[in-house]
């Protein structure tokens, strides 16, 4: 599913009212019932609703929503429209006149000067219609007041398509207070980018992304630089195995892996690598790892550093079609000259997770180093502390698509919606929708690095096998969440189900 700018949905709806031959009340008309839908299937008809609208498109779809809701018998439907500077849009007025007009029993106030606002309670639902993704500037004045008055009352909040005062890209200049804050978004047809980044979770509340009808042959025409990451995305990525075929058909993942005391990270790592599909793993640890690898996973063969605690050599002395590095590696002087001889010397596909990357920023003149086209794999703090320290998640996106350019690099900025952010084209990102709390437990990064290790030894391109990676790794956490509960998951057990989740994607069962 492509994610659109607020420019592109406006596109997409004169497209869709072209191509069905209809106008732009009817598609508010569709908007608006789908609204009604889905608040008549949340609350009684005896709340009182006050729906509060603005002067543009955003205030026409809060307009036919009181009449249609007045219409399926909510009987206690109160409508503030604010029209301050005389001027309502052609939609908006036509909503208007039909509310007038019909035998909805609404009560209707136009503010066109001063607003003395009603009583609010933590009993009423508020609908908010004010401003939708055409808002390009933060509220001010008066509509940043009634923001704040919303916000303050305690209601429960429904934003129509999106909360107002928040844009539906980017949101630097906004103040957070200024922006109404709901329990309930109902959006339009697809997320908008705004919906991705953490500090709006607040703002949005719960997020239903309702159907409207918009022409699929627009949809299917138009295209974005921003994506969320389904399974149909993915699918043709997995295939079903030739059954003449042999282990090394698969590839071989080299694992640079483990150190004194941090195994664990090494076993993880290996164990996803084989679960995903990979004919064959070698794990190049530290001496001392020798009976918990073979032992933890005896599937993987095992090379030995000449170093008893930390790994002092990443010579490649045989051909892999994946190299991973990083899990449980440290940050030892040896270490880092070590991934220093791999990165000048490295031809083959390279992922670099975890201590690879504080060792990149020990070493900073390893950045320019690292091979085209190779993925990482960080964590906030760890593209803070490679990148420069960010003000938030939408700084950081931004700063990511400049470094995956200027690098050539693919990044997977680790989150709850982890990022895949290709350099070509310009400002591709990938935005993953599967995963969930329970995944945030020691050891599932170097999970994900053994899956996207994996699938690149199959000959996946790296772009790809990132997104593939970060995808059946959430999957597979959802899969053992639903069964142990969030709190109970620990990394082994998303490992250990990463066959069903590509069983899953392939069989179509997601």
């Amino acid at each position: 599913m492509y994610i659109f700018s607020s420019k592109d949905i406006k596109d997409l709806d004169a497209a869709t009212c072209e191509a069905q031959g209809i106008d732009s009340l009817t598609l508010i008309e569709r908007a608006a019932n789908a609204v009604v839908k889905e608040i008549s299937s949340r609350f009684l008809p005896s709340f009182r609703i006050v729906v509060v609208a603005g002067p543009g498109n955003n205030g026409a779809d809060a307009l036919a929503v009181s009449r249609i809701l007045a219409e399926h018998g909510y009987g206690n439907v109160e409508v503030y429209l604010f029209n301050v500077r005389g001027k309502l849009s052609d939609e908006c007025e036509a909503q208007k006149q039909r509310l007038l007009e019909s035998d909805a029993k609404v009560k209707f106030t136009e503010i066109t000067t001063t607003f003395s606002p009603p009583h609010l309670s933590v009993d009423d639902i508020i609908i908010d219609g004010l401003f939708g993704v055409g808002l390009h500037e933060p509220l001010s004045g008066g509509f940043a007041a009634v923001a704040r008055l919303i916000n303050e009352s305690g209601a429960y909040v429904v934003s129509i398509d999106i909360p107002s005062g928040l844009a539906g890209e980017w949101n630097s200049n906004s103040r957070f207070h200024d922006i109404v804050h709901a329990k309930l978004t109902l959006t339009f047809q697809f997320p908008k980018l705004s919906f991705f980044f953490p500090e709006h979770a607040d703002i949005l509340g719960e997020r239903v992304v309702l159907d409207i009808g918009l022409d699929r042959k627009a949809l299917r025409n138009k295209k974005s630089s921003w994506l969320l990451i389904e399974s149909r995305t993915i699918r043709s990525l997995l295939r079903q195995r030739d059954p003449f075929t042999a282990k090394r058909d698969y590839g071989s993942v080299m694992l640079f892996a483990g150190s004194m005391g941090m195994m664990g990270a090494a076993v993880l790592a290996a164990k996803a690598s084989l679960k995903c599909g990979a004919g064959l793993a070698t794990v190049h640890t530290p001496r001392t790892g020798v009976t918990i690898l073979q032992t933890a996973v005896p599937e993987a063969m095992f090379e030995p550093d000449r170093n008893e605690r930390v790994i002092s050599d990443m010579s490649l002395h045989h051909t892999h079609q994946a190299v991973a590095v990083g899990p449980g590696i440290g940050t030892n002087d040896l270490t880092i000259n070590a991934l220093e001889s791999l990165l000048k010397t490295c031809k083959s596909p390279l992922v670099l997770d975890a201590d690879a990357l504080n060792c990149i920023v020990k070493r900073p003149s390893l950045l320019s180093m690292i091979p085209p086209r190779t993925v990482i794999t960080p964590h906030i703090g760890e593209f803070d502390r490679l990148f420069g320290e960010q003000p938030s998640s939408e700084q950081r996106l931004k700063r990511a698509i400049e470094v995956a350019q200027l690098y050539n690099i693919i990044i997977v900025l680790k989150s709850h919606f982890t990022m895949i952010v290709r350099p070509k084209p310009a400002g591709s990102v990938y935005f993953n929708s599967t995963g969930n709390a329970g995944m945030a437990t020691a050891g599932a990064g170097d999970v994900l690095t053994g899956v996207i290790a994996g699938f690149m030894a199959q000959g996946i391109q790296p772009e790809n096998a990132a997104t593939l990676g970060v995808y059946i790794h959430g999957l597979a956490g959802d899969i053992a969440s639903e069964e142990l509960g969030e709190y109970g998951v620990v990394a082994s057990d998303i490992s250990d189900r990463l066959g069903r989740a590509i069983k899953a994607v392939i069989d179509r069962t997601v």
